[in-house]
């Protein structure tokens, strides 16, 4: 078994890709962010902010699921293919504890 730091399967290179776009679309978000005019308190008030930031939750959660069809299905083993799963399932626990603990 040889380790890559490539992905050589198409779905490894998808999720590569997604969180690579997770990065892109968060930075997106955070120069948005510096002008936005903060219009309430809820998530969807200001759509300018919760539109990039819902595209990057995505992508980061896709970058986790096909990275681990990958490695299950495909059998790959790149370096880059574990760390965007890395990723994907920090981004999937921030969501989910956003969404399900109580902020004070």
């Amino acid at each position: 078994m040889k380790i890559r730091f490539l992905p050589k399967s198409k779905l490894g290179v998808w999720s590569v890709g997604f969180a690579c776009g997770f990065f892109i679309i968060l930075f997106v978000f955070f120069q948005i962010a510096k002008s936005a005019e903060i219009k309430g308190d809820g998530f969807f008030d200001t759509l300018a902010l919760a539109i990039p930031l819902l595209l990057a939750g995505i992508s980061g959660v896709l970058a986790l699921i096909l990275g681990v069809i990958s490695i299950i299905k495909s059998k790959e083993r790149a370096i880059a293919v574990f760390i965007s799963c890395i990723i994907g399932l920090l981004v999937l626990l921030f969501a989910l504890g956003e969404m399900f603990v109580p902020h004070t």
